[in-house]
């Protein structure tokens, strides 16, 4: 008896050498530049970076914002001329574990990552994760609503540790006339910055922000540039005239 695979490879706790130079720059300051991270996975979807003590920026905390925690965990404001980051920069002493003798920023705090001299964004990339953009001659259609939207020949699967497949349509094979722009955005650190589209199948019937596209994505996939992908969770697809089951949302 065989079972289906886990969705995510669990490395909750998981602790190892990465073998990057990172850096992190706070307003017009670098904060922290060493070949010495460590990748760190706080949760099993992705790992953060942490630094060893050697590499603390002092220079930049402001022992006024200091703060001691139940667990022994000592933060920061990082603080760089007239801009602060509040509590961004937690120390992990005796206390902390397989982590004592750390310490992290929060990704989210600096104004901009760095492996090597390239950018990073959103989260530190996994590297037991890989994207994969293939080009097929399967047969996709979608209807929203009951109102085919997009109908080819000629998709492109992009296959993502971990989570479901994801079809990129040519914009000529979709129906742009029912798809009205969104403000809205998401960031992903293997293919960039994504814009959305509402389909409004009926002057009463709207589904909003179920398709996103890459106007400049990463070089990694940059395959998918400029094609439309559907939000299979909340569309109706068809692979080959067989009428596909919505996947579970899962963590993107």
């Amino acid at each position: 008896m065989t079972s289906e695979p886990p969705i995510f490879l669990d490395l909750k706790g998981h602790i190892e050498t990465c073998l990057k130079r990172v850096h992190a720059h706070f307003g017009g300051a670098v904060i922290v530049d060493t070949r010495k991270a460590k990748l760190v996975w706080e949760r099993k979807f992705y790992p953060q970076y942490y630094f060893p003590i050697s590499d603390l920026p002092t220079k930049y905390l402001d022992d006024g914002s200091k703060q001691t925690t139940s667990e022994g965990l000592t933060m920061y404001d990082v603080v760089v001329g007239e801009r602060r980051a509040k509590q961004a920069l937690t120390v992990f002493g005796e206390a902390g574990g397989d982590r004592a003798g750390l310490f992290k920023i929060v990704f989210g705090s600096m104004d901009s990552w760095y492996e090597e001299d390239e950018r990073v964004f959103v989260h530190p990339k996994d590297p037991y994760k890989r994207v994969d953009v293939l080009q097929s001659s399967r047969h996709v259609r979608i209807e929203v609503h009951g109102v085919e939207v997009a109908n080819t020949h000629k998709p492109r699967f992009l296959y993502e540790t971990g989570l479901p497949v994801r079809t990129y349509i040519l914009q000529t094979d979709c129906r742009l006339d029912l798809l009205v722009p969104s403000d809205n955005l998401s960031e992903c650190p293997y293919k960039g910055v994504a814009n959305y589209y509402h389909v409004q199948s009926a002057p009463d019937k709207k589904a909003e922000n179920v398709v996103w596209w890459y106007r400049n994505p990463n070089l990694e996939c940059a395959a998918i540039n400029g094609l439309l992908a559907f939000y299979d969770e909340r569309v109706d697809v068809w692979i080959d005239g067989e009428k596909q089951t919505r996947p579970k949302t899962h963590f993107a």
